[in-house]
């Protein structure tokens, strides 16, 4: 009988998700920290502009987070699901539409949200090829080469207002204007 319940433990600790690095830029990544390491409760509404090589698209999600898990869902402008994702200690789980595009993975939205909203101490503990330097208003990803990866906030309260974030590094950009709806 031991030798089936090490077996199972065995089987379930290889099933249990190990975080993995999300690539930021070449050379650079982070591990996403846990989701409570936010440090508070929200819910909140967010029309998100998108932009990469001269393309823009809109979307509006719906953000939800405890110290357990982190829950997005996002609609395009005629309110079709597009993407909804949940993330525990467990790992991350995602349900996408048939027509986004595969390269839109759950964990680089994480990773983009981590970046906008996060605080600093818990991306530099998964931050790995790169530095992260507080600024005014927002933080920047460096690299030997310079800036990588810039977020700014708007205002004080980045849940309230408009933030940016630029990937120079990919060649993307997303606008997001956020609101919070509670508690």
């Amino acid at each position: 009988m031991r030798p089936f319940i090490l077996f199972a433990l065995l089987l379930l600790a290889a099933c249990a998700e190990v975080p993995r690095p999300v690539p930021l830029a070449p050379g650079v990544a982070l591990t996403l920290p846990a989701p409570g390491e936010l440090g508070r409760v929200v819910e909140a509404f967010q029309v998100v502009t998108a932009t990469r090589g001269g393309e823009v698209s809109v979307f509006e999600s719906r953000l939800a987070t405890t110290p357990d898990e982190v829950r997005l869902v996002t609609t395009d402008p005629l309110g079709r699901r597009a993407l909804a994702i949940r993330w525990t200690a467990a790992g991350v789980e995602e349900d996408r539409a048939a027509w986004v595009p595969v390269e839109l993975r759950a964990e680089n939205v994480l990773a983009d949200l981590v970046l906008l909203y996060w605080p600093d101490a818990a991306i530099r503990r998964g931050l790995s090829g790169a530095s992260l330097e507080g600024t005014a208003g927002g933080r920047g990803i460096w690299t030997g080469d310079g800036e990588v990866v810039t977020v700014r906030h708007e205002g004080s309260d980045p849940w309230s207002g408009v933030s940016r974030l630029e990937n120079r590094a990919w060649g993307y950009a997303l606008d997001v204007r956020s609101a919070v709806m509670g508690p």
